[in-house]
């Protein structure tokens, strides 16, 4: 690719050092962010011969103008690159899909009489943090257990200084101790912070154990009443105490890391494991991933969510090694980041997995968007059709033919109600001769469970035919000579818009405003949409090969030749004759033959 001569200084002049580099366009728009260990070796790559991803093309067409920035590690660089994607959001960049503020939990630890709040944003000087919680339920019950097993105050004086004249109604409820009339000493309120703040690291063993002692001490005492509220207060953690789902992992704490990508999102899952026991669980979402490394993706999540939050295990469990984890380890020493293989802590990786996955399923499903904004329409179009399962995967098939020519076959897939292009493909029909849609249709039913079958790869949970009960008998039969005759087929007819199920001799009718119908219309129309295109391009090659056999002295060798040196008719016509001559097997007089008569024609 040729760049300007500016770009070309700029990129002979870059030091052999790490740091941040800045793709920008030609209205100074930033376009990509991105960090090396050694930005003379790193930046240039962007422009070797090689050709890349469709993305990385589209991005060196854009290109411009470049900044770097220089700092002392690679550690720094990646810091630096966080913090420049999330504050220009550049639209090649992998992105957290959104970055509101979750709401956490803080204690007021500097403050004399402390206080547990709801917050979103990290302002209040001394105080502790726990969280973020992206559920909101969690964060709901984690409230209202410690309410019910602490008596911190709820109250915004700021005591000693400024106090009431008598206790507020939570005295009066047992909720609070009111140590703001002095009836509770702030050595006493300090233990019961104490233990709200293990509590709250998950440390519940210790919590039993402390309240156990106060009980005691407080029926030796004779304050029965006392010991009865810490009795029941005990209650209450021992209710908190499920069996055990999760194996101790190591010392007893740990996060694991979970990651599910589908085409550009992706789901990240934190299981928050203490004492070997699962106490909560975190999510994100990320965006524009369809290109990148998996080894990058967990990286910018790590970078990005995981490492600036405050509590942290000192054991991290990822199915897979980070990109760039030497200097994610210096990012955060004393955290032992692991990829297991076997045993307990390899099974809690594969549960964080299978939550990514989930959450990544309801997320699709959740941001289809119809124009009735009808809840979860796979949900409800595996309803209307009675299948066993959730038709979460569907592909649908079409044929395009035009006037008995170029027949091709379509196939889209569509995961969670949205449209998984990696998974397209399309079909040269090869056996059929003439239009006969039904043998087109059993010949890419057949080829696509064949192959997958043999590859081992997913199989749709619902295949789609476009067309009537012809086309869905002969992509059941296909079915059933592949082997896979349990797999769950339906065809739609475009006239009226009627489903066909194997078995039943009448269709089926759903609402025009039916989200089932609203989504086996969009997959039917990708489908349509992508073998037309097919089909096109087709006629338009066959014209090409055409135009250039009619010229005496052109066979296929000698075409193939100039297709490939000059890439299509017109730039066959626009070549000069030396060009066309300079072809091995070509001479003087056969150019000017070829030129003559594609001008004829033109």
């Amino acid at each position: 690719m040729a760049i300007s001569d500016r770009l070309a200084r700029q990129l002979a002049a870059l030091p052999a050092r790490p740091g941040v580099y800045l793709w920008k366009d030609a209205a100074g728009e930033i376009l990509y962010v991105g960090k090396a260990a050694n930005l003379r070796t790193r930046v240039p790559n962007y422009f070797a011969e090689e050709q890349g991803s469709v993305e990385r093309e589209a991005l060196r067409e854009q290109i411009a103008d470049l900044e770097t920035i220089i700092v002392p590690n690679e550690a720094q660089a990646l810091l630096l690159e966080n913090t420049l994607i999330k504050e220009n959001q550049p639209k090649f960049n992998i992105r957290l899909r959104d970055d509101k503020s979750y709401p956490q939990i803080a204690v007021t630890i500097a403050e004399p009489f402390p206080r547990v709040l709801v917050v979103r944003r990290v302002a209040i000087p001394g105080a502790r943090y726990f969280g973020p919680y992206t559920d909101v339920a969690t964060l709901r019950q984690t409230l209202k257990i410690i309410r019910r097993i602490f008596t911190v105050r709820s109250c915004s004086w700021h005591l000693p200084e400024d106090a009431p004249d008598r206790p507020c109604l939570d005295f009066h409820i047992e909720r609070c101790k009111a140590p703001c009339v002095g009836y509770q000493s702030a050595a006493d309120y300090r233990r019961m912070i104490d233990d709200v703040l293990l509590f709250l690291s998950g440390k519940t063993l210790d919590v039993r154990a402390r309240l156990r002692e106060r009980m005691q001490e407080a029926s030796n005492a004779q304050d029965y009443e006392r010991a009865a509220q810490l009795r029941d207060a005990l209650k209450w953690l021992d209710q908190l105490e499920q069996p055990q789902t999760v194996e101790v992992v190591g010392g007893g704490d740990a996060d694991a890391i979970g990651l599910a990508r589908d085409g550009d999102d992706a789901a990240t899952v934190i299981l928050r494991i203490r004492d070997g026991r699962l106490i909560a669980r975190e999510h994100r979402f990320l965006e524009h991933v369809e290109h990148a490394p998996e080894g990058d993706v967990l990286r910018t999540f790590l970078v990005g969510y995981y490492l600036p939050l405050e509590q942290r295990a000192q054991r991290v469990v990822m199915p897979f090694a980070p990109a760039d984890l030497d200097a994610l380890r210096e990012l955060a020493p004393g955290v032992d980041f692991a990829v297991p293989q076997r045993g307990s802590a390899a099974k809690l990786v594969e549960l964080a997995d299978q939550n990514a996955r989930h959450l990544l399923d309801s997320f699709k499903i959740d941001a289809f968007d119809i124009d009735e904004r009808a809840a979860d329409p796979v949900f409800s179009l595996g309803r209307d059709l009675g299948l066993p399962v959730v038709p979460r995967a569907m592909v649908c098939i079409d044929i395009s033919t035009n006037q008995g020519r170029d027949t091709v076959g379509s196939l889209v897939w569509f995961e969670g109600g949205r449209p998984r292009k990696s998974e397209y493909r399309r079909y040269r029909i090869k056996g059929v001769q003439g239009i006969d849609d039904f043998a087109a249709v059993k010949e890419v039913v057949s080829r696509f469970l064949t192959r997958r079958s043999a590859e081992n790869k997913q199989l749709p949970d619902l295949i789609v035919i476009d067309g009537g009960k012809g086309q869905l008998a002969a992509a059941v039969e296909a079915a059933r000579e592949a082997g896979q005759e349990g797999l769950p087929l339906v065809s739609l007819a475009k006239r009226e818009e009627e489903i066909y199920l194997p078995g039943y001799g009448d269709p089926l009718r759903l609402s025009r405003s039916s989200p089932s119908l609203k989504l086996l219309q969009r997959v039917r129309d990708e489908a349509h949409r992508f073998a037309v295109t097919y089909s096109r391009k087709r006629r338009a090659q066959r014209t090409i090969t055409s135009e250039l056999l009619r010229i005496p002295g052109i066979g296929p060798a000698r075409r193939r030749l100039l297709l490939e040196r000059f890439g299509s008719l017109a730039g066959v016509r626009t070549a000069t004759p030396a060009e066309i001559a300079s072809l091995p097997g070509f001479s003087n007089k056969l150019a000017d033959r070829i030129l003559d008569r594609l001008h004829q024609r033109a």
